[in-house]
């Protein structure tokens, strides 16, 4: 009987067609032998370095699923219900479980998430909503629009109080059939649909509750959601706290997260916070105030700064103050400003200096020039050039004074604001500006509670130093325009102007994206001209986060929590791999 071998023979071995080459090179002449040994080393070192150059030109980082990391996080979490939540902890855990009709995609545009199609009517008043068909909750139950309604009219319930009643008013929901549904407004609302982003409840797991239990429920800190994370795990301290949760990645949906798990940690304090990431017992955390942040960044970690949607500045009441209804004055006022140095010593740098009320787009944020182009002396000089040119002298007291409405006034004004920190090192830095100019500053710090109650309200003020929170639509219109002007209305500075209100009402009711952002940009300009504010600052968001963990791009965010609308995405393994083999092209 007779066996083949399998075995490559000897003769035919490449370690020896190899030794058979170099006896070959060392036994000829030894006048030809080193210009032999160059060539051969040469075709060597060639090959190696066209193999890494073809890995370099062809290869793909590709992320794969695996990993972990840990997000350290300031409070205790109770309501991890998209009706009830209003915490940043709370928040948190919804983005992370929930998921929406539509997300915040990469590039700061609204996507489809649960929703498979989102049609608007002409009019502006009817959504028509199609569902993806093949949607499950962690529990295993399919997302259809019963799940959808019962969420949207749990909001609205009186009894409920949820924070988010407001956006859901005058809001009608009809079922067209499992995967089909249409929201209707009584008004066209062209901002709306950022609440398409609202977590969708499971109404086989909530809707058996009577309401007044409901926030009672274990539901609020073990939650069944359908986004990318489950709750695998739930550990308490001893007084019943949750103090930690460990998610885990829910693969049943499109979105496939790459991490396998997320464990969250939550601290009581800042300080316990800052320990944690100083002994990388957690990998990022959002909640590190902007004074701490470089205390904690070392080799390990990266800093990811995205601009919030809110507004730092000073509104004028020119009702209470005749100097404030000089347009030289509140010029005058806001060209002294040194908005770089405001920003950088009151917002320890993590802010963008702004001088319209218009959100800025990332893009726009990405293009500004945040270097000082003006010297301060040079502001000041300007400053008072326009005082002079508009009449105001000095007095025996060096101070400016103008007749005004038939008495001569001081330029004298005093600025209200909060006792928090930011608010008090803002206020001083920015009464030494005018200060320094010769205009008499008072300031006066309330609590905040005091704030609202006494001086916004009542809108008793001379000059107010506030922000305000815009949220992702740049809706200018509670803040600018004339019908707001009155508590409960937020147009503290009761400005009016029929151009600007026209402006506004368009961008409420216009469906073009483009065509909104023109007429709030032309509203934008007229506010910024005619200055009933002072714009200063724009504060960004700072996510402290480990080298390993690699997060999708964050745009055009609304809250912090929003940094989790592409969570699915983030990966911390990935495998380097030439395209032609790849089985997804």
């Amino acid at each position: 009987m007779h066996c083949k071998s399998n075995m490559t023979s000897p003769g035919k071995s490449p370690l020896n067609f190899l030794d058979r080459l170099i006896d070959k090179i060392e036994s000829v002449p030894a006048s030809d032998r080193l210009i032999i040994r160059i060539a051969f080393f040469t075709i060597i070192f060639s090959g190696v370095w066209l193999l890494y150059a073809a890995n370099s030109n062809y290869a793909e980082v590709t992320p794969t699923e695996g990993g972990s990391f840990t997000e350290g996080i300031i409070g205790t979490p109770r309501y991890v219900n998209p009706a009830l939540a209003i915490t940043r902890a709370d928040q948190d855990m919804v983005a992370l479980v929930y998921s929406g009709l539509m997300k915040i995609s990469p590039d700061g545009n609204l996507e489809n998430d649960v929703a498979e199609s989102i049609q608007v009517s002409e009019d502006g008043l009817t959504y028509s909503i199609k569902l993806k068909n093949n949607v499950k909750f962690h529990d295993g139950e399919n997302l259809d629009a019963g799940d959808i309604i019962y969420t949207i009219r749990l909001i609205q319930d009186p009894d409920l109080k949820s924070p988010l009643r407001g956006n859901w008013t005058d809001v009608t929901v009809e079922e067209i059939d499992q995967y089909s549904l249409n929201v209707v407004l009584e008004e066209a609302y062209a901002p709306f649909i950022e609440n398409f982003t609202l977590g969708i409840m499971p109404a086989h797991a909530w809707s058996s509750l009577p309401i007044e239990q409901l926030p009672f429920s274990q539901l609020n800190t073990e939650p069944i959601g359908s986004g990318p994370f489950a709750i695998e795990d739930a550990r308490r301290d001893a007084s019943g706290l949750i103090n930690s949760y460990t998610l885990t990645a829910f693969r049943e949906n499109e979105s496939k997260p790459k991490i396998d798990s997320i464990d969250l940690a939550f601290y009581q304090s800042e300080d316990n916070l800052v320990t944690a990431l100083e002994e990388a017992e957690v990998n990022a955390s959002a909640y590190i105030s902007a004074e701490r942040i470089e205390e904690v960044m070392n080799q390990n970690y990266n800093q990811i700064e995205v601009a919030l949607p809110r507004t730092f500045g000073i509104f004028y009441n020119q009702n209470r103050s005749s100097v404030l209804r000089d347009p030289a004055v509140r010029e005058a006022l806001s060209i002294v400003l040194n908005r770089d140095k405001l920003v950088e010593e009151a917002f320890f740098g993590h802010g963008v200096p702004i001088d319209k009320p218009m959100i800025f787009t990332r893009s726009e944020l990405e293009s500004i020039d945040t270097e000082e182009e003006v010297a301060s002396s040079s502001r000041a000089e300007l400053a008072i050039d326009i005082l002079e040119t508009a009449g105001w002298k000095k007095n025996e007291l060096n101070l400016w004074e103008k007749e005004l409405d038939e008495d001569t006034v001081i330029l004298s004004i005093t600025l209200r604001t909060s006792n928090a920190p930011l608010f008090d090192s803002l206020s001083q830095l920015v009464a030494d500006e005018w200060r320094a100019i010769d205009i008499e500053v008072v300031t006066e710090q309330f609590e905040q509670t005091g704030l609202v109650q006494s001086v916004i309200r009542p809108r008793d003020f001379e000059a107010l130093l506030f922000g305000h929170d815009m949220s992702r639509s740049y809706d200018l219109y509670p803040v600018w325009h004339s019908s707001q002007q009155d508590d409960p209305g937020l147009n503290v500075a009761q400005y009016a102007n029929v151009t600007v209100d026209e402006y506004l009402e368009t961008a409420r009711e216009e469906q073009s994206t483009e065509k909104r952002m023109e007429a709030l940009r032309a509203a934008s300009e007229i506010i910024a001209e005619e200055r009933p504010a002072n714009f200063i600052a724009q504060p960004t968001l700072t996510y402290i986060v480990n080298n390993n963990i690699n997060t999708a791009p964050m745009s055009n965010l609304g809250r912090p929590a929003d940094r989790f609308s592409n969570i699915a995405d983030w990966h911390t393994e990935s495998d380097s791999l030439w395209t032609i083999f790849r089985n997804d092209i």
